[in-house]
């Protein structure tokens, strides 16, 4: 009697414990990866953080120690304080949007005649036969050796700046416009010209998307190419601009105002830089992204 209930008790008691056990041993995998996840991306946004502090910290300490003359390069807290004074005075502004207005004003001339062009030469041989020995004159010839010439011929106002931005700016797009048409996957074009696409539709839905990535590694060198270019435009001849900031400053021995102006040349860069990286990417949201 007392080993019947034994075997019917027994059964009773195993599903009360065997399914419990699993369950444990999944719930931490979830938590575990987001941590991970997020150690990594709290990683990657701390370790360029981390070079510009060091690099700013070495600055402010080397000029202090006596390593180098502070006269001409003065500690950064001092170029920092220079910089507000000028943003405080509306200067800095002046001069930053003076230099905008030019470097937009060609960067977009550039794009508008790049772009077609390097779509031309890449996809249609006489119109490459054609172009090339001229730009290849020009491709190899370097824009601030042409400064002189598009003053002469445009004069020092605010036409040969312009112009000067759009010759820096077109070549990088130019190039790489056509390598970007002409890497594009054939097996891609065959399959929309199998299914019917019209020669403008095949350029807006499989040339052009494909070609992007290599587009816009144009424009980003184009884009720091061309405030380079302004830059030294304006040190030449000007009245505004960052340019003619840093000369100016330089020629009044005002050193902590130069390195505030090139302090700001660099933050329009980084600007610019992290536009069109933006840009790039929600245009290329189709792409596949690695490790997906």
């Amino acid at each position: 009697m007392s080993s019947a209930v034994q075997l019917a008790d027994h059964p009773v008691d195993r599903p009360a414990t065997t399914p419990a056990t699993p369950q444990p041993a999944t719930r931490p995998a979830v938590p575990a990866r987001a941590v991970r996840a997020a150690g990594a991306l709290g990683w990657r946004v701390l370790k360029p953080v981390l070079v510009i502090a060091l690099f700013l910290a070495v600055w402010e300490t080397a000029p202090r120690l006596g390593l180098v003359d502070e006269v001409f390069l003065p500690p950064f807290s001092v170029v920092l304080d220079a910089f507000a004074e000028l943003v405080r005075t509306g200067q800095m502004w002046e001069h930053v949007s003076t230099s905008l207005t030019r470097s937009l004003t060609g960067f977009a001339l550039a794009l508008a005649t790049a772009v077609p062009v390097g779509i031309g030469i890449a996809w249609y041989k006489p119109i490459a036969d054609f172009l090339n020995p001229i730009l290849e004159l020009f491709r190899n010839t370097a824009a601030l050796a042409l400064l002189p010439v598009f003053i002469l011929v445009l004069g020092i106002g605010e036409t040969s700046k312009v112009a000067l931005v759009v010759y820096a700016g077109f070549f990088p797009i130019l190039l790489n416009t056509i390598t970007g048409v002409r890497t594009v996957e054939p097996l891609l074009i065959k399959s929309a010209v199998s299914l019917g696409f019209s020669p403008l539709r095949l350029f807006q839905k499989v040339i052009l998307p494909a070609a992007l990535p290599s587009i816009f590694t144009g424009l980003r060198m184009a884009a720091s190419s061309s405030i380079l270019v302004l830059i030294a435009a304006e040190m030449v001849g000007a009245r505004a601009g960052l340019g003619y900031l840093i000369t100016a400053a330089q020629q009044n021995f005002q050193i902590p105002n130069m390195y505030a102006g090139i302090l700001a040349i660099s933050l329009v860069g980084l600007a610019f830089n992290g536009i069109l990286v933006t840009v790039e990417r929600r245009l290329s949201r189709w792409r596949t992204q690695p490790g997906h």
